[in-house]
C-alpha cells in the first residue's frame, strides 16, 4: 500500500501535464505563441493553477513534437517556422507514406471506408467554417486510417511523428495558401482509387499531394520572406 501514492502522484502529474502541453500545442498551432515567444515555467504554473513540475514535463513533451526549444539561460520558447524544416518533413513523409498506403490500401474494409467518408464528410464542414483546429486532427486521422494495415510499426510510427510535427504546418498551408479545396478534391479522390483497387495510382497521387503541400508552404516562406 504505502507504494501506491508515489505511483497514483506519479500519474496525476503526467496527467495534468498532458492536458497542459494540449492547451500550450493549441496556442501554438493556432498562432496565438508566435515563433520565438518564451514560455516561461512560473508564469505558466500561475495561469493553470499547478506547480512547475507538470509545467515542464509539457514544455519536455512539445520539445520532442518540435513545436519548443529549449535553449540553456532563456528557457522554452516557440520554435520557428524553417523552410528546411518543411523540405525535411515533406521529404521524408512522401517516401514513407507512399509505401503505407501501398501496403495497407488492399486490406481497407468497408468499416474502414465508412470512416473515410465520415472524415471527408467533417473536414469539408470544418473546411467551410473556417475552423482551423480541427483541420490538422482530421487531416492526420485520414492519413493513419488509410495506413493502419500496412502492418509495419516502426514506419506506421515514425508517420504518426511526422503528421504530428506537420500539423501546424498544414493548418498554415490550408489557411494561408489557398489549399483547402485542392485539399478536399484530392483526398476523396486517394479514397476512390484505393476502394477501386487502383492502389499505383492512389500512391502516385498521395506522393504528389505530400509533395506539392511541401512546395507551397516553401513559396510562401520565400514571399513572405521578400516583404519582411
Amino acid at each position: 500500500m504505502p507504494l501506491a501514492r508515489p505511483a497514483q502522484k506519479s500519474l496525476q502529474h503526467r496527467t495534468i501535464a498532458s492536458a497542459v502541453a494540449e492547451e500550450l500545442r493549441r496556442r501554438i498551432v493556432d498562432g496565438e505563441f508566435k515563433s520565438g515567444f518564451q514560455l516561461r515555467q512560473d508564469a505558466l504554473a500561475t495561469e493553470f493553477s499547478v506547480s512547475r513540475i507538470p509545467v515542464r514535463e509539457a514544455l519536455m513533451q512539445l520539445e520532442a513534437e518540435g513545436l519548443v526549444k529549449i535553449l540553456p539561460h532563456r528557457g522554452a520558447i516557440v520554435s520557428e517556422l524553417s523552410m528546411e524544416e518543411v523540405q525535411e518533413l515533406f521529404e521524408l513523409r512522401a517516401l514513407l507514406e507512399p509505401r503505407l498506403l501501398k501496403a495497407s490500401a488492399r486490406h481497407l474494409t468497408e468499416v474502414d471506408y465508412d470512416r473515410l467518408s465520415q472524415i471527408l464528410q467533417e473536414y469539408s464542414s470544418e473546411l467551410r467554417a473556417k475552423h482551423v483546429r480541427r483541420w490538422g486532427e482530421l487531416n492526420t486521422e485520414f492519413h493513419k486510417v488509410l495506413y493502419q494495415h500496412a502492418r509495419q510499426p516502426r514506419a506506421q510510427a515514425i508517420v504518426g511523428g511526422l503528421l504530428q510535427e506537420c500539423d501546424r504546418h498544414t493548418r498554415l498551408q490550408l489557411s494561408l495558401t489557398g489549399g483547402m479545396e485542392r485539399a478536399e478534391v484530392e483526398h476523396a479522390e486517394l479514397v476512390r482509387l484505393c476502394r477501386s483497387g487502383k492502389v499505383s495510382a492512389a500512391c502516385a497521387l498521395l506522393k504528389t499531394h505530400i509533395e506539392d503541400v511541401g512546395k507551397s508552404l516553401r513559396n510562401y516562406f520565400e514571399e513572405h520572406n521578400k516583404t519582411t
